[in-house]
C-alpha cells in the first residue's frame, strides 16, 4: 500500500472518490419527491453516477453545450443548450440542479434568471461549485485551461470534461447577489472542506493539505476559505388567494 493510500484510510476513512458529489446528492435527495420534474443544468455525458436521479422523480431532463448530453443515460430527455437560454418553457420544473457548473458561467445574471423562469413557484435550485477564496480556484484563475486539462489527466479525468473557468458566481456574496436579482431566495449556503484532493500527489503535499483542512474546519474565522460551496435557492411560492365569503 502506498503512503498516500495509507493516509487516505487513516486521515479520511469516511471519504472516497467523489465525496463532494455524494454531498450534493444528499442535498438533492432531501428536496425531491417522486412527482417532481428535475432539470440537470450542465448534465454532460452522465459520467457522475451520483447525479443519476432517474426513477426517483417523475422526469429528469438535462441540458449541456456538449452534444454527448443527448446520450446521457441518467436523463429521460437531453437537449443541447446553455444556461443563459434554457430550452424549456416557463415553470416546468420543481428542481434544478447543477454540479460544478457555476464556476464556468460567463453571464451568471442571465443564468440565474433563466433558472428562476423555468422553476415552478416553491421550486428549488441546488448547486455545488468551488469556493473562489480557496487555494485551488485561486491557482486555477492564474493558470490556463491547458494546465487544468493536464492536472485532470493526472487525476484520471477526461480532458474533454475540462472547460474554461470564470468564477463569477463562486462566493456566498456572489450567489446572494445573482439570486436576489433573479427573484430567488437563498435558503442555505454551505462551505465545506474535506480531503485535500488537489494535494494528494505525495505524502508531503498531502500533509500540507491536511493541515489546511484541519485549520479551516477548526477555526470559525477561517471557514470562508473552505473549498466546497453548496447552495440551495428557492423560488417564492405564489401567495394564496383570499376566498370571498359566501
Amino acid at each position: 500500500m502506498s503512503l498516500v493510500k495509507w493516509m487516505d484510510r487513516t486521515l479520511y476513512p469516511a471519504h472516497g472518490e467523489r465525496w463532494d458529489d455524494r454531498i450534493l446528492r444528499e442535498r438533492i435527495l432531501e428536496s425531491i419527491d417522486d412527482d417532481h420534474d428535475l432539470l440537470d443544468l450542465g448534465a454532460g455525458a452522465g459520467r457522475v453516477a451520483e447525479m443519476n436521479f432517474k426513477g426517483l422523480v417523475a422526469s429528469v431532463c438535462g441540458i449541456d453545450v456538449d452534444e454527448r448530453v443527448m446520450a446521457n443515460p441518467h436523463l429521460d430527455e437531453g437537449r443541447i443548450g446553455r444556461g443563459e437560454v434554457i430550452p424549456y418553457a416557463d415553470e416546468c420544473f420543481d428542481v434544478v440542479v447543477a454540479d460544478n457548473v457555476l464556476e464556468h458561467l460567463e453571464r451568471p445574471r442571465e443564468v440565474f434568471r433563466e433558472v428562476a423562469r423555468v422553476l415552478r413557484p416553491g421550486g428549488r435550485f441546488i448547486a455545488k461549485t468551488p469556493n473562489k477564496r480557496h487555494y485551488m480556484p485561486t491557482i486555477a484563475r492564474l493558470t490556463s485551461t491547458r494546465f487544468h486539462q493536464f492536472v485532470n489527466r493526472l487525476r484520471g479525468r477526461d480532458e474533454a470534461d475540462t472547460f474554461p473557468t470564470r468564477y463569477l458566481a463562486n462566493t456566498p456574496a456572489d450567489v446572494r447577489r445573482w439570486a436576489e436579482g433573479a427573484g430567488l431566495t437563498v435558503k442555505r449556503v454551505e462551505l465545506i472542506e474535506g480531503r485535500p484532493e488537489y494535494l494528494r500527489w505525495n505524502a508531503l503535499t498531502y500533509s500540507v493539505g491536511t493541515l489546511y483542512e484541519r485549520a479551516v474546519n477548526l477555526l470559525p474565522f477561517l471557514a470562508r476559505w473552505r473549498v466546497l460551496m453548496v447552495v440551495e435557492l428557492e423560488k417564492p411560492a405564489r401567495p394564496a388567494r383570499n376566498r370571498r365569503a359566501a
